[in-house]
């Protein structure tokens, strides 16, 4: 695996937050910066596309304004920049191969309406491996005087029941790297009611969220060991995940969230939970491929 961290970039307010975004995480990280824009330029037929050297030349010109912008906050960034005649969601998938994270704007509609991810953005998300971060054209994905991430903990959902490593290493990797706080939640539904009502007497929740906060811990160990100067904070909860992530991530400087690795070309390839996130979460959504 190379270093770098790549950022998909077609000019949108929120591709340039990300390739802001991008900036300071690959100065956290020490690595280099590579922008791509990706852009279908040629018809299906033999005959050439009006305009193509037109737009490909505004492309040129795209990525060297970034590269400049980025470059004139981050005199120390190591920034490489690359255009591709093709498929955006196939390009972008073939520059992140490889690379430590991929990038990407997302477009906001609205605190009701929340956020669209759009096709590229969810097609990329299928296909990739590589940690995808997804940045809102919000305050804290653009730049700041200090060149660095706002001083926001970091929030990751937890599901106890399936291992989830490339998750957590993640996690503690990005926390420790920022020197804040992580946040690892893990939440919980009361159990539908049955015969006598059992379910909801106080003591067997109470044993039940014993048992889930037994789990969060054991699971949490190995990695307190390994990321001792990290500040964890552990937290069961009772509700929906994706409502209590959001919650929890409204003040956070990045939620991460996992999603299964699908060999198969059918069924879905991202769980309700991550989608739910995507869509409404106001800070950048961080979604790790794992097994």
């Amino acid at each position: 695996m190379n270093r770098r961290i790549v950022v998909g970039l077609d000019g949108s307010t929120e591709s340039v937050a990300a390739a802001h975004w991008g900036a300071r995480e690959a100065l956290l990280r020490n690595a280099p910066l590579h922008l791509v824009h990706a852009e279908i330029w040629s018809p299906p037929l033999v005959v050439p596309a009006a305009g193509s050297e037109e737009r490909r030349q505004a492309a040129r010109t795209l990525l060297r304004e970034a590269s400049d912008e980025l470059l004139d906050k981050h005199p120390r960034l190591e920034i490489s920049a690359e255009s591709f005649d093709g498929q955006p969601a196939r390009s972008l998938a073939d520059a992140a191969a490889g690379a430590s994270m991929l990038v990407l704007g997302s477009r906001g509609l609205g605190t009701l309406r929340g956020f669209v991810l759009g096709s590229v953005g969810m097609a990329v998300i299928h296909s990739v491996e590589q940690p995808v971060v997804l940045v809102r054209a919000a305050e804290d994905a653009l730049p700041h005087a200090q060149g660095q991430h706002l001083d926001r903990g970091v929030v990751v959902g937890v599901d106890t029941g399936r291992p989830c490593d490339a998750l957590l290493s993640f996690a503690f990797d990005e926390a420790s790297r920022r020197g804040c706080t992580l946040h690892a939640l893990h939440s919980w539904m009361l159990p539908p009611l049955a015969g006598s009502g059992s379910a909801y007497n106080p003591e067997v929740n109470a044993q039940i969220a014993q048992v889930e906060r037994t789990g969060l811990d054991d699971m949490l160990r190995p990695w307190r060991d390994m990321y001792p100067a990290v500040d964890l904070d552990a937290r069961v909860t009772v509700g929906p995940s994706s409502e209590q992530l959001l919650e929890a991530g409204s003040e956070a400087g990045l939620v991460i969230v996992g999603r299964r690795i699908r060999r198969s070309s059918v069924g879905t390839h991202i769980g309700p939970i991550a989608h739910a996130i995507l869509h409404h979460s106001t800070a950048p959504v961080a979604v790790i491929a794992h097994e």
